[in-house]
């Protein structure tokens, strides 16, 4: 299960360094900087969550500008893979408590956060990739398995 989700968060990282690129060669369009600056920031608020510990300094809609994607897409992604680098395969079934960014408490399968990180991201660069074709940007396929027949196991 480790090994799935490194791999999982390694896709996200690849697709997150592609679709920042592209928001500032399209001239860092208004919408797409907000998305990226939620996916991103939203990453940052999961992670001390899964970790047991308190996010503090992070939002979930940041007012990011995107000449500071690259580091937060770097940072993200290494909190994460050093994260999951040290789950046994019973931690993944263990119970995350926490607070939503409205104060209130849920509970949640360390598994099925996992799994929305990675969906969310999924479905904010798509978002995004539709504002971009608007500004007549050609998208890279972003699809996992195209991912996967590129890269391989990494």
């Amino acid at each position: 299960m480790r090994d799935h989700f490194i791999k999982l968060f390694n896709y996200d990282n690849f697709n997150n360094q592609q679709i920042s690129r592209l928001i500032i060669e399209a001239g860092n369009p208004e919408k797409p900087v907000q998305l990226m600056a939620h996916l991103l920031g939203a990453q940052q608020v999961w992670l001390p969550r899964c970790r047991r510990e308190t996010a503090t300094g992070v939002v979930i809609w940041p007012d990011w500008k995107s000449d500071v994607f690259e580091q937060a897409i770097t940072n993200n992604h290494e909190g994460w893979i050093s994260f999951l680098e040290t789950l046994t395969p019973a931690d993944f079934d263990q119970i995350i408590n926490y607070k939503d960014s409205k104060g209130n408490s849920h509970q949640n399968k360390l598994i099925d956060i996992l799994t929305h990180v990675i969906n969310h991201g999924t479905h904010h660069r798509a978002q995004i990739g539709q504002h971009l074709k608007l500004t007549g940007t050609d998208l890279p396929v972003t699809d996992y398995i195209a991912y996967i027949r590129h890269f391989g196991d990494q």
